[in-house]
């Protein structure tokens, strides 16, 4: 009789046990989470849920861009580190000469070559050599038909020379600027008023064809030089 209690006890026992491990709860497994998903996992009395997994957006990387502050070389630098100028300064200046203007006087005859009459004409030039040579332009022509030149539009003037203050034109007359007596008298005077007024030149000699002549038109003697009076 005590057999039969213990046994049934032990039954009784080992079905406790057995009916204990039927409500034990179930492990859940374990997580894994990849990237950007994750599970999600909820325990019911006496059984595991598993929902389905839900994908999770990664985040965006927002890439910064550097700006490039490399300065670029300012115009003008060289890659030495020198600074080249923008504009070459040549130092030069202005090639032509300031030109300069005079009120001279000169000198004319009438129509019937009676007298001399004295006008005014301005000159402009840039060297000592160009004032004679406008004089003596100035000698060639009138704006005034009462004032006739003596010195033809003929005359060439060759060259001018003027050193220590002796004054040398030398001349080309060709025939048909020839004048009378009276007119040749008054030509060499008109001449000689026009470049004695010049406080510089002190002497002048009139040459034809580079050659000193006797007379200027075959009436008058030509002083080498002439001389202020």
């Amino acid at each position: 009789m005590n057999k039969k209690l213990w046994i049934a006890a032990l039954l009784v026992t080992v079905m406790a046990v057995a009916a204990g491990c039927g409500n034990k709860p179930t492990a859940a497994p374990p997580q894994t989470q990849g990237a950007g998903s994750e599970d999600t996992v909820t325990e019911v009395q006496g059984e595991t849920e598993i929902t389905e997994p839900t994908t999770v957006e990664p985040d965006e990387t927002t890439s910064t861009t550097t700006p490039d502050t490399t300065t670029s070389e300012s115009e003008g630098t060289n890659s030495s580190g020198g600074t080249s100028p923008s504009s070459e300064n040549t130092g030069k200046t202005d090639a032509s000469q300031a030109t300069e203007k005079k009120t001279i006087n000169v000198f004319f005859t009438d129509p019937e070559e009676l007298e001399l009459h004295e006008s005014t004409a301005t000159v402009t030039y840039a060297a000592e050599e160009d004032k004679y040579k406008s004089a003596f332009e100035a000698l060639q022509q009138s704006s005034d038909d009462k004032l006739v030149p003596l010195w033809s539009k003929e005359i060439e003037l060759k060259s001018v020379q003027f050193k220590d203050g002796a004054l040398t034109l030398d001349i080309h007359m060709p025939d048909t600027a020839r004048l009378g007596a009276g007119g040749e008298a008054y030509a060499i005077e008109a001449l000689q008023k026009t470049f004695f007024q010049f406080d510089e030149v002190k002497t002048l000699d009139l040459l034809v064809d580079g050659q000193q002549s006797e007379s200027l038109m075959g009436h008058v003697d030509l002083e080498h030089p002439m001389t202020r009076s």
